[in-house]
């Protein structure tokens, strides 16, 4: 059985950090993670990300819940959805847009591949 903790997730240390593939604004946007990734197709972590406006490039189902921060994110075709801490958000594959992050957000993650 492969169970993934993660003790005290507001203040867990991040592993590495690096500006966005796709910046739309200035100052870019820094995301920072920990994450594990698991034979049987899912990687689960942490996730942060400074203020700033990018686009989103992952293309793969992602379940999230943020426990830090505000953003706003817009599906390509779709309305705004308004984002804040103690939200949960389902992301079909192939779901791309535009990251608005006003507040550092914090996340945990579940990638399906």
């Amino acid at each position: 059985m492969n169970i993934t903790h993660f003790r005290n997730t507001p203040n867990v240390g991040l592993d590495e950090s690096n500006p966005v593939a796709v910046p739309l604004s200035e100052p870019v946007a820094v995301t920072s993670t920990t994450s594990v990734e698991r034979s049987d197709g899912v990687e689960t972590g942490i996730w942060e990300c400074t203020p700033g406006r990018w686009r989103r490039q992952i293309v793969r189902q992602e379940f999230c819940h943020f426990v830090a921060g505000r953003c706003t994110f817009t599906p390509d075709g779709g309305e705004p959805i308004e984002i804040r801490a103690g939200d949960a958000l389902m992301m079909p594959a192939n779901t791309l847009g535009i990251w608005d992050i006003q507040e550092t957000v914090r996340k945990t993650y579940v990638l399906i591949f």
